[in-house]
């Protein structure tokens, strides 16, 4: 595939560095010298300094044969202009704009990106996505990670082993034993730092990473088995009142009566905003880094300490002073994969990186065959993958005993006709049912092709 990519910031580098290492034809263009340079000195990829969005640049980087063009600058309106160059000049077939203004984004304004109009494929907002997921970590304490697939009803969430862990140092086919009505599934163990798909004769052990894949309705009792009993927290301090603060903040309102939330916004214009619109959230203008005002705003008492500001060292300072002034847990957004090994020993419980969310969101329409949603885990080690099988697809027919699936994947539910299905050696996949399957990266194209209209097969 022929990729081109307007942006070489960090969520194009990171879009470039996956799609690179697929060997798709990636050409990445931006302003920035230092920028281009790094990405050609990192990647095997071409690099064209200049604006995405000029016609000149778009065709210099083969814009007349590219059959995806994904902008992701900085700026909302270079994004739009290149994918309205990129379909009225050289027709690329897919075009991908990634979108952070909310005033474009609102529901009486969703016909703007369409052919007729504005001819951009698939919207990413990157703040809404990364405030989803924050929502979702909030819902399930004792997650480190958290995805929805199939409609919400199958959910993967990762799972830290800690020592009193009831399930460790039991094999896995023994669990399914143990708990036969329990739909869950683990599909993937990080264990010091390598990433393995799970056997039935393994085991877990404590510091394990464990990927499970179960329902909706049974996603806390999986959390109860591994140990994870936490409470959901109703004293919430948002270190941040912009756009993923303000949306966390007034989604809270309307989900969760109970929940008190505090927010700590440094700019007094944007504090003043978020306390006009919100309704019961008590807004402090300040730093998140001032004790004083994080005691003013009861973090002692607080169950969680959500930091989002824009700036990674301020997040995980303020989260590690939450902590120590007696907050319960903390939760951070942290952008520069640098700190993502240092969290643990900087007094960080979990964190949410807004790269690899916005990566996932592009891989799903990157992923040829029926894929219906990829979350990618592990810095691109791993893919969560939900996709529809086909009349011709090789996984339908056979009992799952018999499909000799690659070493690299596992299956971790079937949706079908609204029902749950948990993966047994006597199931048979049927046409158009969706399957959700943790594939370490080395087996994503083998995925690809389990769900291609082709009956070519490896």
């Amino acid at each position: 595939m022929k990729v081109i990519i307007c942006g070489a910031g960090q969520v194009g580098h990171g879009i470039a560095e996956r799609l690179a290492a697929e060997k798709n034809d990636v050409s990445v263009i931006d302003t920035s010298p230092e920028l281009i340079r790094a990405v050609r000195d990192s990647l095997d990829v071409r690099g064209f300094v200049g604006h995405g969005s000029h016609p000149d640049m778009l065709a210099a980087a083969g814009a007349q044969e590219a059959d995806m063009l994904i902008a992701v600058t900085l700026h909302d309106e270079v994004n739009i202009v290149a994918c309205e160059v990129a379909h009225a000049l050289f027709n690329v077939p897919t075009k991908i704009a990634r979108i952070r203004s909310q005033s474009y984004l609102q529901p009486h304004y969703q016909d703007l990106f369409s052919r007729e109009h504005i001819p951009i494929d698939v919207i990413i907002s990157p703040e809404l996505e990364v405030a989803e997921m924050v929502l979702r970590r909030i819902a399930l304490p004792g997650a480190t990670d958290v995805v929805r697939f199939a409609e919400n009803r199958i959910i993967m969430v990762a799972i830290e082993c800690l020592e009193e862990c009831p399930v460790i140092n039991t094999p896995l086919a023994q669990l399914s034993e143990l708990f036969p009505d329990l739909p869950s599934t683990v599909v993937g163990v990080s264990r010091n730092g390598k990433l393995f798909i799970p056997h039935s004769v393994d085991q877990l052990i404590a510091g394990d990473l464990a990927y499970v894949v179960t329902t909706r309705d049974q996603v806390r009792r999986t959390l109860g088995l591994f140990g994870h009993e936490e409470p959901e927290a109703t004293r919430i301090v948002i270190a941040g009142g912009g756009n993923i603060g303000l949306y966390v903040a007034r989604t809270l309102e309307q989900r969760q009566s109970r929940t008190r939330v505090k927010i700590i916004e440094n700019n007094r214009e944007r504090a003043v905003a978020a306390a006009d619109e919100l309704r019961r959230t008590v807004v402090l203008q300040g730093s998140a880094m001032d004790q004083k005002l994080l005691l003013e705003a009861e973090i002692q008492d607080a169950d969680l300490m959500v930091s989002l500001t824009n700036d990674d060292q301020v997040n995980i300072l303020a989260g590690a002073m939450a902590k120590r002034l007696g907050c319960k847990a903390n939760l951070v957004l942290i952008n520069d994969p640098a700190f993502h090994d240092l969290i643990k020993t900087l007094g960080i419980d979990a964190y949410v990186n807004p790269r690899s969310v916005t990566v996932s969101r592009v891989l799903q329409h990157v992923r040829r065959g029926r894929i219906r949603a990829v979350h990618s885990v592990q810095r691109g080690a791993a893919e969560i993958i939900e996709a529809e099988a086909l009349d011709t697809s090789p996984l339908v027919g056979p009992v799952m005993r018999d499909l000799h699936l690659p070493a690299g994947m596992r299956i971790g539910a079937i949706y079908r006709n609204g029902e749950v299905i948990k993966p047994s050696g006597s199931l048979k996949i049927q046409p158009r049912d969706r399957v959700v399957i943790f594939a370490l990266a080395d087996a994503v194209k083998q995925v690809e092709q389990l769900f291609r209209v082709s009956l070519e097969f490896f």
